[in-house]
């Protein structure tokens, strides 16, 4: 009798303790989720602010789209992005949330420039779109028992082939290679929400203690906001319009 009460006892205590772990889970995913959607929303709201502003102000438009200043826009989100990969572990959690919001609103000025491409309704269809790709997409990470690991080597020498094939872009101005750059983009980085997704999840039981999981939280919506930001942008030049 009293065996069959430490069984008791043990299975009560592994049931318990599997709760607190989904808690613990849902709530650090939630986190993470919150922080890549505030992130999104900063930069639509900062790349709007510029657009506005340089859309009535010609001196500050020549500033932004026209100068040198342009390049600085436009590379800065890339430098801190490799910033806050190299230096985050070493970060305080607030001076990581910090570099996380710095990155989204340099971000916003660095994609102002679409709303000189496309009109605005082309731009709210497609968001809406690669919001809800993005989210079938997410949780089919999160809910999928299948290891999606082995999509990690395939899915980086993607992402590598994508910028190589941007900068020579740049460059060359071909619309073949952009169009061939867009859809793999959407390819790669549908694949990427699933794998980081996943990533994310499986992070969760490898770190401990309030400073350590927020950290790990910010990496794990600036990973998620980089999936979503490119997908969009891939979606944008295969669909967007000048309306």
């Amino acid at each position: 009798m009293s065996e069959y009460s430490r069984q008791q006892d043990v299975s009560h205590g592994s049931v318990s303790r599997t709760r607190e772990i989904d808690q613990g889970l849902r709530a650090y995913m939630m986190q993470v989720y919150n922080y890549m959607m505030a992130g999104v929303a900063l930069t639509g709201v900062v790349a709007y602010a510029v657009y506005y502003l340089a859309s009535t102000n010609q001196a500050f438009a020549q500033l932004v789209y026209v100068s040198p200043l342009k390049w600085v826009i436009m590379l800065a989100p890339l430098g801190l992005v490799f910033f806050l990969s190299a230096r985050l572990h070493k970060m305080s959690y607030g001076g990581a949330q910090i570099a996380f919001w710095i990155f989204a609103a340099l971000m916003g000025a660095s994609l102002s420039s679409i709303f000189l491409r496309y009109g605005g309704m082309s731009i709210t269809r497609v968001f809406f779109i690669s919001a809800a790709a993005f989210g079938a997409l997410s949780v089919y990470g999160y809910v999928t028992k299948k290891d999606l690991s082995g999509w990690g080597t395939f899915l980086f020498m993607g992402l590598i082939g994508i910028i190589i094939a941007s900068i020579v872009n740049i460059f060359v101005a071909s619309s073949a290679l952009q169009f061939a750059v867009s859809v793999i983009g959407v390819l790669v980085f549908a694949g990427l929400t699933a794998y980081d997704t996943q990533r994310i999840k499986e992070m969760y039981h490898s770190s401990h203690g309030f400073e350590a999981l927020g950290k790990m939280a910010i990496m794990g919506a600036l990973s998620l906001y980089l999936d979503f930001i490119n997908l969009f942008m891939s979606l944008l030049s295969l669909f967007g319009s000048n309306e």
